[in-house]
């Protein structure tokens, strides 16, 4: 390599990304290349550098040392690069706000709420971004993201907006065929739908004390929006977060078939670079959201029914609602 010969920036982009993932196929379906595309411009920078920056170990890839010690700079740089070209395209009062939400919390949640953010801040256009990947502030143009997890990310402020409580429920016509459950163990005998990991409905039942559950059958998804979509055409019971099924409980689409809730250890969370905690679109944002939140109802109660939580020791969700690999990332 010449004395002071940058690499090509697609290569660059190529090699952090992969680094990034661990995976070849990952970040080529970021980058929108195929992985052939990615191996080549990653053979090339490690040509132009002459050095390895990958092992490859059946269909994995690692970081040699060399590769280690080459992420951070590469990183930085694009972090600065996105940085500077933000506060040049788009100046700190510009109206538009971008923020990222799963699919799920959006639809069912979000974006009903919104005419009321709209109507408090007419000079902020919001642009929402319906995505359950990982959020890159520095190269999506997002100025917060909303995500499912333990609101634990390093580099990132986080508030709490939702903690997720699990109500089981099931459309009406298939109440009225088996009859409304006397108790959660009437459950272990009704059709449901499952999370992609099938794993849910065992711990709901595990938490209150009930061991005779069979075995997860029926239909499973990997999506919350196409889980409930299962639920309202009469394909099962199934567990979802109350909070975002309470409009469907309230309208009589839905009904809780327990009043046994169970709090899950995760919860939603609006999260955002520190340096962006003062920025005005999103301070007016995370005002407008946290005061919507605390009045929103945190369990199925539209449906009439008192509740009590389970009881003993607090089980982990399955990572189905809204994907604990929605976390964001720096």
């Amino acid at each position: 390599m010449k004395k002071h010969q940058l690499p090509p920036l697609n290569a660059l982009r190529a090699f952090e990304a992969t680094a990034r993932h661990l995976s070849v196929k990952n970040a080529a379906d970021e980058l929108c290349v195929t992985p052939g595309a990615v191996s080549q411009l990653i053979k090339a920078l490690e040509l132009h550098l002459g050095v390895a920056l990958f092992r490859r170990v059946n269909r994995g890839v690692f970081l040699t040392d060399a590769g280690r010690a080459y992420l951070p700079p590469v990183r930085n740089a694009f972090r600065q690069i996105s940085d500077a070209t933000r506060r040049i395209a788009m100046p700190e009062d510009a109206g538009i706000l971008t923020v990222s939400a799963t699919p799920f919390f959006a639809s069912a949640w979000l974006v009903p709420r919104l005419k009321g953010f709209q109507d408090a801040h007419p000079d902020i256009d919001l642009q929402v971004v319906s995505s359950s990947a990982l959020a890159n502030f520095s190269r999506d143009g997002v100025d917060a993201a909303i995500r499912h997890g333990l609101g634990r990310y390093a580099g990132l402020s986080s508030q709490r907006v939702l903690t997720v409580e699990i109500v089981p429920v099931a459309a009406p016509a298939l109440v009225k065929q088996l009859g409304m459950p006397a108790a959660p163990a009437d459950l272990t005998r009704w059709p449901r739908v499952n999370d992609a990991e099938r794993k849910a409905w065992a711990l709901w039942f595990e938490a209150q004390g009930i061991e005779a559950a069979g075995a997860a059958r029926g239909p499973s998804f990997d999506d919350s929006g196409l889980l409930l979509k299962a639920v309202l055409t009469g394909q099962g019971a199934a567990l979802l977060p109350a909070a975002v099924v309470a409009e469907d409980l309230a309208q009589g689409r839905l009904v809780q078939l327990s009043d046994v809730s169970w709090l899950e250890d995760f919860a939603y969370y609006l999260v955002y670079p520190e340096d962006s905690h003062d920025h005005p679109k999103v301070a007016a944002f995370r005002g407008w959201l946290l005061e919507v939140a605390q009045g929103a109802p945190a369990t199925g109660a539209a449906a009439g029914a008192g509740k009590r939580r389970a009881s003993g020791p607090r089980k982990r969700a399955s990572p189905t609602f809204e994907g604990l690999a929605s976390s964001p990332s720096s």
